[in-house]
């Protein structure tokens, strides 16, 4: 079975981003449907996989990575409403049994994310 995992760095800091929120959504006609909601560790990753098993099926899903949250809880001091608040990742799953690692470099006013290993 597959499985999908995620790891956010602070490109501001250089360092892991430990304390994000993480929302995951399956999307489909009948809207977003929330499957499980994570916060980062001190190393940015989630402590489990964030979808597995038997719940781990080809469809499109959402990462929201609550970004403002996490620059906020630093004291970035952020401007009001943040450039960069809630960061959407959509993304497909097409193979049940393979790893889907979708890792975020976050920073105030940019975002980069790719299909990881």
């Amino acid at each position: 079975m597959g499985f999908l995992t995620t790891h956010v760095l602070d490109t501001t800091h250089g360092s892991p981003a430990g304390g994000l929120h993480i929302e995951l959504f399956r999307l489909s006609v009948k809207g977003r449907e929330l499957i499980t909601d994570a916060v980062t560790n001190d190393d940015g990753r989630c402590d489990k996989h964030l979808l597995g098993g038997e719940n781990f099926i080809k469809g499109i899903y959402q990462l929201d990575f609550h970004a403002g949250d996490y620059f906020r809880a630093i004291n970035f001091g952020l401007e009001d409403p943040a450039f960069l608040d809630v960061v959407p990742v959509r993304f497909g799953i097409a193979r049940s049994d393979d790893h889907y690692h979708v890792p975020l470099l976050i920073s105030p006013y940019s975002y980069s994310t790719y299909r990881g290993s």
